[in-house]
């Protein structure tokens, strides 16, 4: 075996990736259960096998260098391979022939998903499906890492690079209590709401960036009255009447019907919001994984 495969074993892996994480090898070895010197020892045997060094200090702490960088990236992708063949492995100890890990956005969680994923599940009964809730940003590094089997986000996300397949739609309205002065419009375009207070959710999310880029685009700036994180607190706080909030609608639908709110479409065409499943490549994906892309891939268009 060469001498620097010796030193590439799962757990010095792990650390590394700790290491980098935490930028810091002291917390890296709290976090992993280790003394500092631990660490260090094996980080170090893998920088004398490859002949260079792997980090540096920065202004943020330790940082990888260009070698190390390469090696976070293959240290991620093989121990997410390992998660991976241990899930399927121990499924099928439990009957199961294979585990998909699905991460999804909070507006694909609210909408149909789920119940997309359990008609797949109702067919496959032998197939394990983990499905967890991220932010765009993260379900597109996880999936190019590996560390995820598919993702399911809104098309505006930067995906280049990964296979992408059409999934549902949804449209974006504005949520208004019935006493608000566009509360009796059929439709409404997005200028039109400019001028009255509104409710932010999820500051810093795609939606909304979305927005503030249509906003300065029309020359505006949004100043929020509120900002909350989900869209049932945004419901609560329109029907207190404080402001409007632009919401999906069909995401949004129980909780505003439940509060008594007016929900009126948005008319600009990029309310219309298109969602994409992500894998990092067919070759890739399990039978169970490129089963499930496929089912969710039949659902593409749909908008109720």
């Amino acid at each position: 075996m060469a001498p620097m495969l010796r030193h590439l074993d799962p757990v010095t892996l792990r650390l590394f990736i700790a290491t980098c994480e935490e930028r810091n090898i002291a917390r890296a070895a709290a976090r992993e259960s280790l003394v500092p010197s631990a660490v260090s020892k094996r980080i170090a045997a893998v920088e004398a096998a490859v002949g260079s060094p792997l980090l540096v200090r920065g202004r943020r702490g330790i940082e990888p260098t260009a070698a190390g960088e390469v090696l976070l990236r293959q240290a991620r992708e093989v121990l997410s391979a390992l998660e991976r063949t241990q899930a399927e492995l121990t499924g099928f100890a439990a009957g199961a022939r294979g585990s998909v890990r699905v991460l999804a956005s909070v507006s694909a969680l609210a909408e149909e998903l789920p119940d997309d994923i359990a008609a797949f599940l109702a067919r496959h009964e032998k197939v394990s499906v983990t499905l967890d809730e991220r932010v765009s940003s993260e379900i597109v590094r996880s999936v190019r890492e590996g560390s995820a089997d598919l993702g399911v986000l809104w098309d505006a996300s930067e995906t280049s690079g990964l296979l992408a397949v059409p999934y549902r739609r949804d449209r974006l309205c504005v949520v208004l209590h019935p006493a608000h002065p566009l509360a009796r419009r059929k439709r409404l375009r997005f200028e039109q709401t400019l001028p009255h207070p509104a409710i932010g959710v999820a500051p810093g999310g795609m939606m909304d960036l979305l927005l503030r880029r249509e906003a300065a685009r029309l020359g505006a700036t949004l100043a929020y009255r509120i900002q909350i994180a989900s869209f049932d607190s945004a419901c609560r706080i329109a029907a207190a009447g404080l402001g409007l909030a632009i919401l999906p609608r069909e995401a949004t639908a129980p909780f505003a019907q439940a509060a008594g709110l007016v929900m009126v479409p948005l008319a600009d065409p990029w309310a219309v919001r298109r969602f994409v499943v992500v894998a990092r490549g067919e070759a890739t994906l399990s039978a169970s994984a490129r089963q499930l892309m496929e089912h969710l891939g039949r659902q593409a268009g749909t908008l109720p």
